[in-house]
């Protein structure tokens, strides 16, 4: 059984090998992306959508092209960058947060938008999963 632990920051991806990366949507549609690493650690970007907001990724451009073509060029070399950025955007409440990401060779920007009537979150979870030990399901 797998669960989550605390929310920790995107610059850990630092000096990690991607061996893997999964854009999907999870059981509500909302938009998430997992990150494995060549030590098999395991991260999650997501939001949990409320009533009166959306989230969701905007697109995801790198040298290497677009999409999964873009992130499938990080993987198997270390990642040499990892850093967000926010920055509001216009009207009634929205966020912009950008997610880079670089190689020695490659990189790519995923850009998620975020808005609501500002009593939402407009922000991007990052958390790690953990394998959960304790037996219970």
């Amino acid at each position: 059984m797998f669960g989550f632990n605390n929310e920790v920051p995107f610059e850990n991806l630092h000096g990690k090998t991607l061996a893997e990366i999964r854009v999907g949507q999870d059981s509500d549609g909302a938009d998430e992306i997992e990150f494995v690493t060549m030590d098999g650690e395991r991260f999650l970007m997501y939001h949990v959508q409320d009533c009166c907001e959306g989230v969701s990724i905007e697109d995801i451009v790198g040298s290497a092209g677009e999409g999964s073509e873009a992130l499938s060029a990080l993987l198997g070399s270390e990642l040499l960058f990892a850093e967000m950025a926010t920055d509001e955007g216009e009207g009634e409440s929205s966020t912009w947060t950008f997610y880079k990401l670089s190689t020695m060779h490659h990189h790519v920007t995923i850009r998620w938008y975020g808005e609501s009537n500002g009593w939402y979150s407009e922000t991007v979870n990052f958390r790690q999963i953990v394998e959960d030990n304790d037996g219970e399901g």
